[in-house]
């Protein structure tokens, strides 16, 4: 009997063991595990929720056209709240939920966190929006956005090529990564294409929704343009306060005012006519994100914006990864061949047409919209 109850505990032991390796996750045996964190609650969880819903629906038409290999996808997001601790956190669950790839982080700060964790395990990170440079500082990391010093580069680029500006105010938040890496490449771009700098107002998160000082100080130079280099939270509290001071100035910003209809309210809509920003992303560029566009409205009831295009993008991206590698989850070499095949495949998705350098960057088109009535509509310019 002492034998029996010996080989039974062995046998509990070596299956506990099986049930470890799984990493917890019970479709593991059987599924590509992709993993993504971002704000789903809080002042930015526009962002995360058009990232993870962008990237559920790119999910659900791949398992209903067989899946990636002939494996399912199973999509799993946590909830980071912009805060790099708890995207770590979030990180380590994925990765006892038996994450194969990861979706990184959406926002920059909680982005450099985890690919610090993914470098060390080793597995392939595309993050959608991540856009600070150290997001992808290792030859694991990837992204589907433009990092910031590329937009600040390319705002500047625009304005001048089109004579939209020569005068131009700033308003930045000095506590944000995003909003200081766009705002310095964008003041050095401007200074080498003649376009001077009038004023530069900064704010912090921790003040965040009276900007009547910074406007006041603008309204007292002879800026024509104010650059946006923040987020649609702060930029509904600037628009909204500077239509009501009697403010004409042309606002212009990144991919990080995508969004700002619906933080600034149907009431405030008059406040957003005619403000500019750069985007990769337009719901009627071409018969992919028209199809997009009308599949995201149909299943959230709401319009995509960049955000949505990124997690989109992301998904199909590593989808065409792992057929170019030929690989599946729990096949020799998986990491090692699915991060190779990321520099030799091009993703045509709905931020644009993509290809990926060693340093993990997109090489893909800028463009520019234009809001008019509250829609985007695309601006005829170079």
């Amino acid at each position: 009997m002492k034998k029996i109850f010996a080989l039974a505990l062995a046998a509990m032991m070596v299956l506990a063991a099986f049930a470890g390796c799984s990493n917890g996750n019970s479709a593991k045996d059987d599924s590509f595990v992709i993993g993504g964190i971002g704000p789903l609650t809080g002042d930015y969880a526009t962002y995360g929720v058009s990232v993870k819903q962008g990237a559920e629906l790119a999910v659900k038409e791949i398992n209903e056209a067989g899946g990636i290999n002939g494996v399912p996808v199973t999509l799993l997001f946590e909830d980071d709240q912009v805060d790099a601790e708890m995207a770590v956190n979030a990180y380590n669950k994925l990765m006892d939920d038996g994450m194969d790839v990861s979706l990184g982080a959406v926002t920059s700060g909680a982005c450099i966190a985890v690919s610090e964790k993914a470098h060390e395990d080793g597995i392939l990170m595309i993050t959608p929006s991540g856009s600070q440079v150290e997001c992808i500082q290792y030859d694991n990391a990837f992204r589907i956005c433009f990092a910031d010093p590329e937009q600040g580069v390319n705002a500047a680029k625009f304005l001048a090529n089109n004579n939209v500006a020569k005068k131009i105010a700033i308003i930045y938040d000095k506590s944000n990564d995003y909003s200081n890496g766009f705002k310095e490449s964008f003041v050095a771009s401007a200074a080498e294409l003649g376009l001077e700098i009038v004023s530069e107002q900064a704010f912090t998160n921790q003040s965040n929704t009276d900007f009547s000082v910074q406007l006041q100080a603008i309204a007292s130079t002879d800026a024509e343009l104010i650059f946006l280099p923040i987020y649609a939270q702060e930029a509904a509290y600037i628009l909204t306060q500077a239509k009501s001071a009697g403010m004409d100035q042309i606002f212009f910003g990144g991919d990080g005012l995508d969004g700002i209809i619906e933080k600034i309210g149907a009431d405030n809509i008059a406040a957003t006519e005619g403000l500019m920003f750069l985007t990769p992303f337009d719901t009627q560029a071409d018969e992919q994100n028209i199809k997009f566009t009308a599949d995201y409205q149909a299943a959230y009831n709401a319009t995509p914006d960049q955000f949505a295009g990124d997690g989109y993008d992301a998904i199909y991206t590593i989808k065409a990864a792992a057929e170019h590698a030929g690989v599946k989850p729990g096949d020799k070499d998986f990491n090692e061949k699915i991060i190779a095949a990321m520099t030799e495949i091009t993703v045509d998705g709905t931020t644009g047409t993509m290809q990926w350098a060693a340093d993990g960057a997109p090489n893909k088109a800028a463009a520019v919209v234009v809001l008019h009535d509250g829609v985007p509509s695309a601006y005829v310019g170079k």
